[in-house]
């Protein structure tokens, strides 16, 4: 290790520092670091950055020194393409925001496929025997099969779920079927009863959802999209709910907040949550941060690197 301190820069919102203050030293004395965490560091001294695309360094050109550019979120759509970041850009993989996902994901699958909503707003002294399918009658999809992806993919073929996973790439999962590839995509929506989007976005994935692919769907089928909001063609998700979509699960948009006027907030067959499917949370991501800095300072490779010609 250097014999003087590692200046690592924390550079994300205001709200993130006073809970990464307090978190990263304890993530760097578990791995031996000896590390000066600022938020002020001269450009020219640092030797690696903690950032968010929210955060204040937007130009990464003074930053001579710096060995590794340590992403705070998952995605890298909003700091990737900055021409000027040319140190190696790390995504964060986070335990703790794989949980929290696969906690969200599975919830709102079994809310639909129980049909839980049918009985929560159906109180009204009506007697409804509907009986669900189990869980092995009710095929479900999931486009993206990253880190999140998989730990969907594979928490839902645990429930007894016939699960068919979609990546650019090919994969191998066990328990899950694995189609990549712009001729897998077809099979992989075709009558899907449950379709759970966690792609990165880029070029290629930018309204993977809209009028053609959506109408692959099996009639009544529930869409369900935790990953990223320009994934689906908002027009023709909403002309679908007129035809064969029962219901869309909305967690991310094309622009957040979502505007008090959009359709989907008045929709009765559009439940919308603010973003919140999952979080990185400090005590897990800044065990990342550290372990990846502690790489960078042995000579190894750093974990997570985002190829910046797929844009992941």
């Amino acid at each position: 290790m250097s014999s003087t301190p590692i200046k690592v820069l924390f550079s994300a919102g205001d709200a993130a520092w006073p809970a990464y203050r307090k978190a990263l030293p304890k993530a760097f004395a578990q791995h031996n670091l000896d590390v000066d965490l600022a938020r002020d560091h001269a450009p020219g001294t640092v030797d690696y950055i903690v950032a968010a695309p929210n955060g204040p360094v937007r130009d990464f050109t003074p930053y001579t020194r710096c060995k590794a550019v340590l992403n705070l979120w998952a995605g890298v759509e909003d700091i990737a393409p900055n021409r000027t970041l040319t140190q190696p850009l790390a995504r964060m993989v986070d335990p703790g925001l794989t949980a929290g996902m696969v906690e969200w994901v599975v919830a709102h699958t079994l809310r639909h496929h129980m049909g839980i909503d049918l009985h929560i707003h159906g109180q009204d002294g009506q007697w409804r025997d509907h009986v669900p399918p189990l869980a092995q009658d009710r095929p479900v999809t999931i486009l993206g099969l990253g880190e999140l992806g998989t730990a969907c993919a594979q928490a839902l073929a645990q429930l007894g779920f016939p699960v068919t996973g979609w990546s650019r790439t090919a994969k191998s999962i066990d328990n899950v079927t694995c189609l990549s590839g712009d001729e897998g995509l077809t099979p992989a929506l075709q009558d899907a009863e449950i379709v759970v989007l966690l792609l990165p976005l880029t070029d290629a994935t930018e309204n993977i959802l809209n009028a053609q692919t959506l109408a692959l769907l099996a009639d009544g089928a529930f869409v369900i999209n935790p990953g990223r909001g320009p994934l689906i063609d908002d027009g023709a998700l909403l002309a679908a709910l007129d035809r064969n979509i029962a219901h869309a699960t909305l967690d991310v948009f094309r622009t957040e907040p979502l505007p008090a006027d959009h359709p989907f907030w008045a929709h009765p067959q559009v439940t919308v949550t603010p973003h919140i499917a999952s979080a990185t949370r400090p005590e897990t991501s800044a065990l990342c941060i550290a372990d990846n800095i502690a790489r960078g300072e042995a000579g190894r490779p750093f974990a997570h690197l985002v190829d910046r010609a797929r844009g992941y």
